[in-house]
């Protein structure tokens, strides 16, 4: 499975995403503009696209609410370091109420990855982060003794899926 995204004024993605309506697109609005992302096993039918592999898929994308992305720059050494440890998560945020999905996105030509998480609302995201488990989920990344498996600074974006 693979997700792609493509950026731009929220009327054109919305006619894009009207035109493939078979297909499984989520259309966001956020501060900077909109972004629609188009979750699929085969082929985009976007021109040219932030691409990335989907490494673990929780929940249904699409609801309305919040979307989180944690866009987390890696070195090409520290891939196989941060993929092991999403893939040996606890898996706390799953019970957390408010939440909606979240998917793991291998970057497939470039060196951020994307934790994507869907949200109810601000509020559940907000009682998700001041939470125990997100205490516990976020100690391993707290920084190891040798080189830094991270290239650059994460940065978070955040978009909103409204009512259709």
């Amino acid at each position: 499975m693979n997700v792609y995204m493509t950026a731009g004024t929220y009327d054109f993605l919305e006619k894009l995403a009207t035109k493939h309506a078979g297909e499984k697109m989520v259309l966001m609005s956020g501060e900077d503009g909109a972004l629609l992302l188009h979750e699929t096993g085969g082929k985009t039918v976007f021109a040219s696209p932030r691409k990335y592999e989907v490494l673990e898929a929780v929940g249904v994308l699409g609801r309305p609410g919040l979307v989180v992305m944690n866009n987390i720059p890696v070195t090409d050494e520290g891939r196989p370091v941060f993929e092991y440890r999403f893939k040996n998560r606890a898996g706390k945020i799953e019970n957390t109420p408010g939440f909606q999905a979240i998917r793991v996105l291998r970057p497939i030509k470039s060196n951020t990855y994307v934790i994507l998480t869907a949200w109810d609302d601000e509020l559940a995201f907000q009682r998700w982060k001041d939470s125990a488990d997100f205490g516990k989920s976020h100690s391993q990344s707290k920084p190891e003794p040798g080189p830094s498996i991270f290239s650059g600074q994460p940065y978070i974006t955040k978009y909103w899926i409204s009512e259709e």
